[in-house]
């Protein structure tokens, strides 16, 4: 079984994610996880979703406003970027969040359990963390 939480690096993609984000030099990797939800109207899968909320989650951490408990592989990019990001980097941030929340399958996942409010808060305070 693999793991699964309402935070957003409580899930197996968004852990395999760190990987690439330990090896990445800038934040490229960012806008791809991005582009990988916002560039697309088909059926957004799981995968994308998560990885999509993670990489949000750096640029909160990026701007100064992390997630208590940040993983190391975050907290080192982080380190190694040691700039905010763009004021573009933050919209891409919030337009895949908006994609994520309303029409993905993790969104459809996390509404058929009673911890939907507790996800969707999540996703509220990591917004309001990016604003």
């Amino acid at each position: 079984m693999g793991e699964w939480g309402t935070n957003s690096f409580e899930n197996d993609d968004a852990a395999d994610w760190l990987a690439e984000l330990s090896q990445a030099e800038d934040t490229t990797v960012l806008r791809e996880a991005f582009s990988a939800v916002t560039e697309r109207d088909d059926y957004l899968e799981l995968p994308e979703s998560s990885v999509a909320v993670a990489a949000a989650e750096v640029v909160a951490a990026l701007r100064g406003r992390p997630v208590p408990g940040l993983p190391d592989a975050v907290q080192e990019f982080v380190a190694h970027i040691a700039a905010p990001p763009s004021s573009a980097l933050v919209s891409a941030a919030l337009r895949a969040l908006e994609r994520v929340e309303t029409k993905s399958e993790l969104q459809e996942l996390w509404d058929e359990t009673d911890s939907r409010t507790e996800w969707h808060k999540v996703l509220a305070d990591l917004r309001s963390r990016l604003n």
